[in-house]
């Protein structure tokens, strides 16, 4: 059952059927499953991955993204979990992980711009209790997001080789 939502998080577009056919089960079994998980929650959404690049032309309706790592004091009892969960809750947080390392929590957040997420750093983020530091990584161009790659592969200029 794990091959049918490894191949639904590859193409969420995918039909019972064909997953099936894929699979080699029943179309039935596959419907049946896939309805478990979304009424459970383990299917979360579904979502298109856009290259905003090729479709956007105008440069000022685009938003900015940062990686934020937070450095925290842990509580005794909660450790980081009650301060990961008040950031999760924010607006412009797109994601919240737990991190090895010098940081405790890596944050994603989107903004209207560089000014925007600046603004939410010092004004939102860094005024949580136990929050002791933050390293901000402004996004400056997408190369590959979610097993998507957004580059144009170059053709290869190498000669052929006969025998």
């Amino acid at each position: 059952m794990r091959q049918i939502l490894e191949l639904l998080e590859r193409d969420a577009q995918l039909t019972p059927d064909t997953i099936a056919t894929m699979l080699d089960l029943p179309v039935d079994e596959v419907r049946a499953a896939i309805a478990g998980w979304e009424a459970s929650g383990a299917i979360r959404r579904y979502r298109a991955v856009i290259d905003w690049d090729k479709v956007d032309d105008d440069p000022t309706s685009e938003e900015v993204t940062a990686f934020i790592d937070v450095s925290l004091t842990p509580a005794r009892g909660v450790g980081f979990d009650d301060v990961a969960e008040r950031i999760a809750r924010f607006e412009e947080v797109r994601s919240v992980y737990l991190v090895s390392g010098t940081q405790d929590l890596r944050a994603t957040v989107t903004g209207r711009s560089i000014r925007a997420v600046s603004d939410f750093v010092s004004q939102k983020l860094s005024t949580i209790d136990r929050v002791r530091s933050t390293a901000t990584h402004f996004v400056l161009r997408t190369y590959k997001r979610d097993g998507d790659t957004f580059t144009v592969a170059e053709p290869d200029h190498r000669l052929p080789v006969t025998p």
